[in-house]
């Protein structure tokens, strides 16, 4: 079965392609979608996340493969966006190193690129005690707001969330912990902007450093006040830096550059 997808906005405009985050799905982008109508918008849902669970099993190589073949298909020589969140943006990170000349604009939010052994040994025997609790919607909602999701997606995201097999929550997590920068992505052509909200942990923060340095395209920002979810906690602050990005290779002006 294909990645579910649905497209949206203008689409006679460039390509705008949305890469959700683990746990959640294409919903967490309807803020952008709203937005940036005058786009031709595309949310794609990962292998078994979303509408795409009953899809392959999940890997970040999958997905990215199946995902560029798609965009080539769709945008038929319009330019491209990328934009991706979290486990999207490690997705996007694969897409632009294994076809580096494809993307014209990639936005990766808050990736993780440093692999931690010690944490990948104990997502099995953790998923295995936790696994209960998210049939437990109380639980679900708790879950939820650490990820800054609002009451109008708790419901969608306790559906999702109760529904998604141990197995596929471990494939996600041991894929996500198992990331690094891969060979190719020193050739990405494309324009990149990378984010991490200040209050993430030291390890998404030196994701940033490394990506950035191994790419002479890449530009660096760190999003003060906020932790892993900038789309999510203040859409419209997100969506400016995005259209400023692309109009202009502008910057927020509360935001930190690392070179």
């Amino acid at each position: 079965m294909d990645l579910s997808y649905h497209e949206y906005g203008d689409k006679t405009a460039p390509l705008m392609v949305f890469l959700h985050g683990g746990g959640v799905s294409s919903w967490m982008w309807d803020k952008q979608i709203q937005y940036f109508s005058h786009y031709h918008c595309m949310t794609i849902d990962l292998p078994e996340q979303g509408t795409s669970r009953n899809t392959e099993n999940f890997s970040i190589h999958l997905s990215a493969e199946k995902i560029n073949k798609l965009i080539e298909k769709i945008a038929d020589g319009k330019e491209i966006v990328v934009i991706g969140f979290s486990l999207g943006a490690q997705v996007a990170i694969q897409m632009l190193s294994d076809h580096p000349n494809l993307i014209n604009y990639a936005f990766i939010n808050s990736a993780l690129v440093r692999p931690n052994v010690m944490m990948k040994r104990m997502i099995k025997p953790f998923i295995k005690a936790l696994y209960p609790l998210v049939k437990i919607k109380s639980f679900s909602i708790l879950q939820a707001k650490t990820l800054y999701i609002g009451e109008e997606y708790l419901e969608t995201y306790y559906k999702e969330s109760s529904q998604m097999k141990s197995d596929t929550l471990v494939r996600i997590l041991e894929e996500n912990m198992s990331f690094k920068i891969p060979d190719g992505f020193a050739k990405a052509e494309s324009r990149i902007l990378v984010t991490v909200g200040a209050k993430e942990k030291a390890m998404m923060r030196n994701s940033v450093v490394d990506l950035v340095s191994s790419n002479s395209n890449c530009t660096g920002i760190v999003i003060p006040d906020v932790g892993h979810g900038i789309s999510l906690v203040d859409p419209d602050f997100f969506n400016r830096m995005i259209e400023e990005w692309i109009q202009d290779a502008a910057l927020p002006k509360n935001a930190v550059t690392l070179k």
